[in-house]
């Protein structure tokens, strides 16, 4: 891996921004990170007559991301995780999902999984990406998932304690019937910590941005 290789980020919150840049600088200290973000991605989502146009708008960051000479993408938002490999033909480059990996571990870990968001807009997608691995792994786990209400409004005024505050009371809910607890956004990792619980808590950013490493180092470099 090249020490001038380039990689890209695209994100639709700015929070995650600095917190993605922390384990990229960690696990990627010969790369060149550059961040794209559309910060109204997730509002549209849930506004019918916008909706349409975010697959669209997600291809162009990522096609502006192959004209800066990238390498390889890292979608950091799980709600747009599903639109990874229509743009990754498009542009020509691999685009890996933040919380792929996060996924398989979710699946090797038990039978009952329960996965926390706190947008509706992630829950789906999330679910359905485990749902997908454990496919892929000849497992058929129970997944529930709950939206933690007023946690996302929470962290986007900027008052992240009551943000964790409340994630980490719905951790300790969910775990008292799950094996595995996973966390859909990777803005949520603060809270793992403050729960007390017995059963894992899964976040996507470590083990996503290590994922991330691999798959750069078994790619070719482009010329």
């Amino acid at each position: 891996m090249s020490q001038r290789t380039r990689v890209a980020l695209l994100h639709t919150g700015a929070v995650v921004i600095p917190m993605a840049g922390e384990f990229v600088k960690r696990e990627l200290p010969d790369v060149t990170p550059i961040n794209y973000l559309d910060d109204k991605i997730v509002a549209d989502l849930g506004d019918p007559a916008l909706a349409p146009s975010v697959a669209e708008r997600v291809t162009k960051l990522a096609q502006a991301a192959a004209d800066a000479g990238a390498e390889a993408i890292l979608l950091t938002c799980s709600s747009i995780s599903e639109l990874a490999a229509g743009a990754a033909e498009e542009v020509g480059l691999p685009i890996l999902r933040i919380d792929e990996a996060m996924a398989d571990e979710a699946v090797a870990t038990g039978d009952r999984i329960s996965v926390l968001a706190t947008l509706a807009t992630t829950s789906g997608p999330t679910t359905r990406l485990i749902e997908e691995r454990a496919a892929l792994a000849g497992r058929t786990p129970t997944v529930t998932s709950v939206v933690v209400d007023g946690a996302f409004d929470a962290v986007v005024s900027g008052d992240r304690p009551t943000h964790d505050r409340l994630v980490a009371a719905a951790i300790e809910r969910a775990a008292a019937d799950a094996d595995v607890v996973v966390l859909a956004q990777a803005s949520m990792a603060s809270a793992a910590d403050a729960a007390q619980v017995d059963v894992p808590v899964l976040t996507s950013l470590e083990s996503g941005v290590k994922r991330f490493r691999s798959l750069l180092e078994s790619s070719p470099a482009r010329d």
